[in-house]
């Protein structure tokens, strides 16, 4: 792997400085759709290192929190233009650490690279609001003031994305940050921050600690961390968040989902069945927002047609190697998840519920070794099932059928997830139903995955997210800064007299 500027990524970044790792694991980063390829090895930090990185963070935080705001816009436009320039480079390293297509994974650069286009107009977003005689001779005015250090705990299934959704909004609004990239896919997000140091931020802006749960748990609850974003399973999502309220920090900490697509008797479906596709298998499954229960709505004939055709275009995917241009759909990221995947299968079929398409089979011969587990649909399925309920993150989907909108309705909202939800229709009506009726936090019509665009934000609700802020856009502000009112009286002024010009 190329050196940059600022070291190898699989080392650590402290204070400016790579340096390697001192901690007893060393974690073997492996293709997975050929785990006999070593990517990278990765030493973990010791809990002395991730102290200096606080330490670092805590150092730079008051000089960095007192540069201007159009300053701090200078280095995100430089860290724009750096990822512009390594842009195949990191498309191609989230292929090798992650698995995915290599058009999914130049899609997790980009999308991450919009938040950072957000950032760049830190200025604007900034301005505070202020009124003048709230009270005789009296003004009023808010402002925006950092926190001070951050903390970032991304997944391994958008190595490029979810750290920027988080990294650059943080340091455009004056705090450092200091960013645990996942365990199993830990170099994208690390080879990011290196690219922000060279775009010109103070040593201990933004720093790199490799590690698991002990290392990013010490770094969640160091006194020194004010504010703390993660994104992973609602199980540790929950416990993250209720141990950092009792440390008084600011936490917003993202969990699972179980996305329902609702498909209506009038939707077009050849136009809708390969977004379906694209939702439930695009990057193997495994990502929050992935249509994991598929919903036909209407009578039997209906429901038929949207079964077959969802099958159908299910059947069409060819798995493959991320460079592999003729691939449609890649490996699961571990062996340890295909098998955890693979069991879900086998004890939903043994339960006696219709398996109409099984991936368990699946191989691609040149790559015996990958993790494979091809495309998998269960037909009618009980809507309070496990599979209907649970997160499996991989490539499995339930079919449910409903009569009617407002029994597809009831069956999303029996879920204790509220991540995203979608209906494939050409009726207006039916979509005011849906946008008042479902229980999430994001909505798409005729869209698989209804991820929003930089400029608003991202979250769920019920258990799929903890905290009163979603990631990126509006509420990223809010939340990496806290605010001041100043209410304020000058002695002597006086008011405009009559006739004032």
């Amino acid at each position: 792997m190329a050196e940059q500027a600022f070291g190898d990524p699989s080392e650590l970044l402290i204070d400016g400085k790579s340096v390697p790792g001192r901690g007893e694991t060393t974690r073997e980063i492996r293709d997975p759709a050929d785990a006999e390829v070593l990517v990278a090895a990765v030493r973990e930090a010791d809990l002395e290192q991730t102290r200096q990185a606080c330490d670092a963070a805590q150092r730079a935080f008051p000089g960095w929190a007192a540069t201007p705001a159009p300053d701090r816009a200078r280095i995100l436009f430089r860290f724009r233009a750096l990822i512009e320039e390594r842009f195949d480079d990191l498309a191609r390293l989230i292929v090798r650490e992650n698995g995915k297509l290599l058009s999914e994974a130049k899609g997790d650069v980009r999308r991450g690279l919009d938040v950072v286009e957000f950032a760049c107009g830190i200025p604007s977003h900034l301005m505070g609001t202020n009124l003048q005689d709230v009270a005789s001779l009296v003004d009023a005015y808010c402002v925006r003031e950092p926190l001070g250090v951050c903390v970032g705990i991304p997944p391994f299934n958008f190595p490029a994305m979810i750290p920027l959704w988080t990294m650059p909004i943080a340091v455009a609004c004056g705090n450092t940050f200091i960013l645990k990239p996942a365990e199993k896919a830990p170099l994208t997000g690390s080879l990011l921050a290196r690219l922000f140091n060279e775009a010109g931020l103070p040593p201990g802006v933004v720093s790199v600690i490799h590690g698991g749960a002990v290392s990013g748990g010490w770094v969640a609850m160091n006194s020194a961390v004010k504010a703390i974003t993660f994104v992973g399973s609602t199980p540790v999502a929950q416990e993250l968040y209720s141990q950092a309220a009792l440390h008084g920090t600011r936490t917003q900490a993202l969990g699972g989902g179980k996305n329902f697509l609702l498909v209506m008797p009038d939707a077009d479906l050849a136009q809708s069945a390969p977004a379906l596709v694209g939702s439930c298998f695009g990057c193997a499954g495994q990502r929050c927002l992935a249509g994991s229960v598929v919903v036909a709505i209407g009578d039997e004939t209906r429901q038929e047609r949207v079964v077959e055709a969802f099958v159908a275009g299910a059947r069409e995917l060819r798995l493959g190697q991320g460079f592999d241009e003729r691939a449609t759909m890649g490996p699961l990221h571990s062996a340890r998840h295909k098998e955890k995947v693979a069991q879900t299968i086998e004890l939903t079929a043994k339960a006696g519920v219709k398996l109409v398409l099984d991936g368990r089979g699946a191989r691609v011969p040149e790559f015996p070794r990958g993790h494979w587990l091809g495309p998998t649909v269960f037909d009618r399925v009980p809507p309070n099932s496990m599979l209907a309920s649970d997160e499996i993150f991989g490539p499995v989907v339930a079919v449910l059928r409903a009569k009617n909108l407002e029994e597809a309705i009831g069956f999303a909202n029996m879920s204790r997830f509220g991540n995203s939800s979608s209906i494939f229709t050409n009726d207006g009506a039916a979509v005011r139903t849906f946008r008042a009726g479902i229980q999430c936090g994001m909505l798409g019509v005729n869209l698989g995955v209804p991820a929003p665009m930089a400029a608003f934000s991202f979250g769920g609700w019920k258990q799929s997210l903890f905290g009163d802020t979603h990631v990126y856009g509006p509420d990223a502000i809010h939340f990496y800064t806290r605010k001041k009112v100043v209410t304020e009286r000058w002695f002597g002024a006086t008011r405009p007299h009559e006739g004032w010009v």
